[in-house]
């Protein structure tokens, strides 16, 4: 049995795709322009991150922020997929268990990947370049990232989550959050570190959150 979720599961009543259609109507450049951090283009390490979603924003929640937020969420998994894609290819593991957990969860951030893809269908962001530097083929430097990155993503989508205007956005958003949290409690076990280091999660800005995978984004 497949664990990949289907849109109409989250999407009884068509309000996601809805949202989706109205960013259909725009050109990219128009989307992208509007979706812009703060209106303007942000800039890492001299490369001109066009097209990051803008998810900070001022304004009440609606079906348009509801397409950001779940740009923004495409473009953390897009991270994680090639990260951990890219350390299969290059780490000989070592560390027990670490080959099996990083394989179980790059099928999961691919499965993430196009879910969200295809629930964004034209509105959805191109796919980054990233440079992961030597965390892709040093184990040590390796497990360290992946904590940091997947503990990133849940707070990431916790930050989001009063910002989402529709409950199938809503709904979507908390069935991979869920996930990548269990990603998070067994990598820190791996670590050393408390699978659950407090009772309560603690919600990251986006602003936070794009600072933290910057580095990243070539």
């Amino acid at each position: 049995m497949s664990d990949l979720i289907k849109l109409e599961q989250v999407d009884a009543d068509g309000a996601l795709r809805e949202g989706a259609d109205a960013v259909d109507g725009d050109s990219r450049a128009d989307f992208f322009r509007k979706a812009a951090m703060g209106g303007t283009a942000m800039v890492g390490g001299g490369v001109l991150l066009a097209g990051f979603p803008q998810i900070a924003t001022a304004g009440k929640p609606s079906k348009r922020q509801d397409v950001s937020i779940l740009n923004f969420a495409l473009t953390l998994e897009f991270l994680e997929d090639e990260f951990y894609k890219q350390a299969l290819r290059n780490i000989q593991f070592t560390v027990p268990n670490l080959e099996r957990v990083t394989r179980v969860v790059s099928g999961h951030e691919s499965i993430h990947v196009n879910f969200l893809k295809n629930t964004l269908k034209r509105a959805a962001i191109k796919k980054p370049k990233f440079d992961f530097g030597d965390a892709v083929t040093n184990e040590a430097k390796f497990l360290a990232t992946s904590q940091v990155l997947e503990d990133t993503g849940v707070t990431a989508y916790l930050g989001q989550a009063r910002r989402i205007l529709q409950k199938p956005v809503l709904t979507a958003a908390a069935t991979i959050l869920a996930v990548e949290a269990r990603h998070a409690s067994f990598i820190a076990e791996i670590n050393g570190k408390s699978f659950a280091p407090r009772a309560f999660d603690r919600p990251v800005s986006g602003r936070k959150i794009k600072a933290k995978i910057k580095p990243f984004i070539a």
